[in-house]
């Protein structure tokens, strides 16, 4: 191999491109990941519980989180090693799914309680109307 490829500086440029490229890769598998709006929106079920049920696997965010993760790993590792000439935009997209997936989680909570109060909720009205 000649000189000039082991360059270190030319190198260090190579794998900050190879670092950022793996962000916005990543970054893309998130947003690819996360539900459509219409899944959360548009729901066909029975009942409020089934509802609840089909909004609550619509919810799931198991994938757009470990794409944040490692979006997040190697967003980190090039801000450390100071590898991002200009780290907004990368920063920004990063920040904006965080924000959604922090969005989802809280829906997707609150939604577990609701399917877990509306049985009990049922019971004990038809327990106060059989006791009429």
């Amino acid at each position: 191999m000649s000189q000039s490829s082991m360059d270190d500086d030319e190198l260090f440029g190579e794998a900050a491109e190879e670092m950022r490229a793996d962000v916005e890769e990543h970054l893309d598998a998130a947003r690819a990941e996360l539900p459509e709006s219409d899944a959360i929106w548009d729901v066909d079920a029975d009942n409020t519980l089934g509802v609840l049920n089909a909004l609550r696997s619509a919810l799931d965010i198991d994938d757009v989180e470990a794409h944040v993760r490692d979006a997040k790993k190697a967003f980190v590792m090039g801000e450390r090693a100071d590898a991002f000439e200009d780290a907004d935009d990368l920063e920004a997209d990063l920040a904006a799914v965080e924000d959604v997936l922090a969005d989802l989680e809280t829906a997707r909570e609150q939604v577990g309680e609701l399917a877990s109060t509306v049985p009990e909720l049922r019971s004990a009205l038809d327990d106060a109307h059989d006791g009429e």
